[in-house]
């Protein structure tokens, strides 16, 4: 049965703690230390589902949000029909009139981007912008010779009436790289030639950087979900997403028996194995799991971990159950969650835990607890 007492026909079960989500939203606005808190909600709010998570946060007193492209604005506004929305990947072509339609703030990187947001504004929209400047990222934004330009165009600057100058940091998860000095001051530059607009360079890892780098607004993301931030960390204080799989048959494996596809793995001795009803079509990465050569992650049943043996495959894995009492069919193991935190996982994957949660499947049954409207899907 689900947490709500639904039956699951699902092979693995997501639980979404929304009352976690909102208590790592505050910690981080106490870290913020006087700089407004925004969210960041783009791709599915990390996996999580954008309009619970944005319903969650804007009663809690978030009231700016941050997402990738202007269908997740959409979206977003119909849940948070009163807040501040940036699109981050700035105003794609010929969509203006759009953007101005859902109030959605383009984050604008380039001259071209300006040029056909000032039309609209010159057609007597209303929306503001915002302005990006890249300080060392070299993905999106001005350089620094554009943003001296437009600090020249005092008739740009009018028309635009940006409400945000903003840069991202590139190596903040590594607190001692250089580009984070490098890269602030270049932003203090920057804030040299447009001065008077609210100002934002700190993302989830920026925020622990110091005071120095919040400025008047930070942008939190993996933070806020649960995720590690910095490298070598523990994440937020609280678990967001728990995954759990279905035990479909526990077996006898004998010394010399391989389990799964390719033999990755041999059995030195007499094993238990559980079979659950998940893989890397559920979003678990294949390469998580183990062969003779490497240990893979761990999953937790009956109150004690479980080793994963072999290879992930599509729809099932394996893990140890030996010396663990009681597994049987129908029992959940925990892939994900307070007791297997993701960023465990990333590692044994190779990847990160962003990739993990925004990687997550559809065929999950999903609950959602903690929030003002508990709801199951």
């Amino acid at each position: 049965m689900s947490p709500k007492g639904q039956t699951v026909t699902a092979g693995g079960r997501l639980t979404i703690n929304l009352g976690a989500l909102v208590d790592n939203w505050r910690l981080l606005a106490d870290r913020a230390e006087g700089a407004a808190t925004a969210a960041v909600v783009k791709a599915d709010a990390y996996g999580i589902g954008l309009e619970p998570a944005a319903r969650a946060l804007a009663e809690a007193g978030c009231h700016t949000f941050f997402v990738a492209l202007p269908e997740e604005g959409f979206r977003l506004r119909s849940a948070v029909r009163d807040a501040a929305i940036y699109v981050l990947d700035g105003l794609l072509p010929g969509m203006a009139g759009y953007y101005e339609a859902a109030k959605l703030r383009p984050v604008l990187g380039s001259w071209p981007e300006i040029e056909e947001w000032i039309a609209l504004r010159r057609d007597g929209a209303t929306t503001p912008c915002a302005v990006h400047v890249d300080t060392g990222m070299s993905r999106l934004g001005l350089t620094l010779a554009e943003a001296r330009r437009l600090s020249g165009r005092r008739d740009v600057l009018s028309l635009l009436s940006p409400d945000l100058v903003m840069s991202h940091l590139a190596t903040a998860d590594t607190p001692d790289h250089p580009l984070n000095r490098k890269q602030l001051a270049s932003f203090r530059a920057v804030l040299a030639l447009l001065p008077g607009i609210p100002a934002s360079l700190a993302n989830s890892a920026g925020i622990h950087l110091g005071s120095d780098y919040h400025f008047d607004l930070v942008r939190p993301g993996i933070a806020l979900y649960g995720g590690a931030a910095i490298e070598g960390s523990t994440g937020a204080s609280r678990t967001v997403v728990t995954v759990e799989a279905r035990v479909l048959q526990v077996r006898d494996v004998k010394p010399g028996d391989t389990v799964g596809y390719g033999a990755s793995e041999t059995a030195g001795e007499p094993r238990r194995v559980a079979i659950l009803a998940a893989g890397y079509a559920d979003g678990y990465h294949r390469l998580a799991g183990s062969s003779d050569r490497r240990a893979g992650a761990r999953a937790f049943i009956r109150g004690r971990h479980a080793p994963l043996i072999g290879r992930i495959s599509m729809d099932l894995m394996a893990i140890d159950v030996t010396g663990i009492a009681g597994v049987e069919r129908g029992d959940w193991a925990e892939l994900i969650g307070p007791n297997v935190p993701v960023d465990e996982v990333a590692h044994h994957a190779g990847t990160i835990g962003y990739e993990l949660l925004t990687g997550l499947g559809r065929r999950y049954a999903r609950t959602y607890i903690g929030g003002a409207e508990d709801e199951a899907g």
